[in-house]
Parts: structure tokens; sequence; C-alpha cells
């Protein structure tokens, strides 16, 4: 397929340098994650006044609209192909990552989250795998490293957040997804695409959904060992 121009985008040096906004985070449903973490002697810590609910140390997270990185008006006369190829092509090699879905696709999502906001995910590193915390609230998703979670509860600080933009949805049954590495100490780009395939995965993948439902609604029934085995990790 012929790749478009990206004249479309917002070029980086049409605008000053700076580090993109990352997305705000989900509000965290206090219920099942404290249930779980006690269970499993991880603690927790409730938010305390004067901070930002998952931001210790930043400016307050605010989400990037879709109109700063791309001229809406000119891709609302792209055909669908051509706007996720555009997008993909604007990504790459950029320190951010890009993706799109489908409307109904980012709609289940939508519906499965309402529900299930927390998961964790063991992210493969070297010889073995770290596991990342992560809180949903669609349009936004945000990860930190689990060890930092148990350490500050939600003052700890986000290592990657991702954006749904739907602006595109009715009109192009197009969901366009952007990720930013908040840490690029914490997270490879590969890494950061990795985690965003695997978070889709265990919300859209009907056997895998099942884990999701389990760590939020029944806790003490949730094994990590199963995670493991879907992902084909071994138990460290």
């Amino acid at each position: 397929m012929r790749r478009l121009p990206l004249r479309l985008l917002r070029s980086a040096a049409s605008s000053p340098r700076r580090r993109p906004a990352p997305s705000p985070p989900p509000s965290p449903n206090p219920a099942a994650p404290p249930a779980l973490l006690s269970r499993w002697g991880w603690g927790w810590a409730p938010p305390r006044r004067g901070y930002s609910r998952f931001a210790t140390g930043f400016t307050p997270l605010q989400p990037k609209p879709l109109a700063s990185i791309l001229d809406v008006e000119r891709a609302s006369g792209l055909s669908p192909d051509h706007l996720v190829a555009a997008w993909d092509d604007y990504h790459l090699g950029r320190g951010h990552i890009g993706a799109s879905m489908s409307a109904k696709l980012y709609h289940l999502m939508e519906q499965r989250s309402a529900t299930c906001r927390h998961f964790v995910i063991p992210l493969w590193k070297g010889t073995g795998y770290t596991t990342m915390f992560m809180q949903v609230q669609m349009p936004h998703m945000i990860f930190t490293g689990l060890e930092d979670y148990k350490a500050r509860g939600t003052q700890a600080s986000p290592y990657y957040t991702i954006t749904h933009y739907t602006e595109f949805a009715e009109t192009k049954d197009t969901v366009l997804i952007r990720g930013d590495v908040v840490f690029t100490s914490k997270l490879t780009d590969s890494e950061a695409k990795c985690l965003l395939e695997s978070a889709h995965s265990f919300y859209l993948n009907d056997v895998r959904y099942r884990l999701v439902e389990r760590f939020n609604k029944e806790p003490h029934e949730f094994e990590f060992k199963d995670v493991l085995q879907v992902l084909e990790m071994p138990t460290m």
C-alpha cells in the first residue's frame, strides 16, 4: 500500500521540543487491589493529600490532544487504511508507540475495563521478567513497576501511559493509539510495544480476560502462575 506523506501530522520541528505530556491516570477501584495485595503481603498505601494520584514528582498528568499530533481536519479526508499507515509511519523511531484498533474492539475493551480496572502483566527483560501493574480507565491506560507500586501505592510514578483516540471511531471504524514512555530507563520502545499488545490481549481475548476478572472480582482465586502460563513464560 502506498505510504502517504506525513504533512498532516504535526512535525516535531514545528513546535518547541518538549517532553510529551502523558495521559491522565485512571481512578483506581479501591476494592480489588487492596484485598489482593494484602493476600500476597504486598502492602497498600492510600493517597496522601497534596499529591497527584499517581504522579509524585510530576506536574499533574494531562492528556495530549489528538489535534496536537495530527491535523484532524485533513486526516478526516483520508481512507482508514491511509490514516493508519500515516499514523504508524509517524511513530517509527520517534520514541513513542503508535498502533490502532477497530471501534468494535475498543468498545469491548471499554466495556470490560469498566468493572476490571487493574491487572498485573509480566514483561520479559533479559533472562527473566519484571511485573508491571496496570490501571485502566478508557481511553487511558497507565503502567508502573509492581515493586514501585508495592512500595509507594498510588503515589508510585508511572512508567508508561497509553491513550486511545476515538475521533475517527464512528466515521472510519478506527481508534488511533499512542503510547508514551515516561521513563526510558525503565522501558525500551520494543518493551513498551510488547506491553501494549499484551495488555490489549488480556482484555480482548476471552480466555485471558477470565484472569483479569479473577484478579479484580475474585482475588483470592487468582494465581499469577496462570498469567505466566498463558504467556508461555517459565515460572521463576
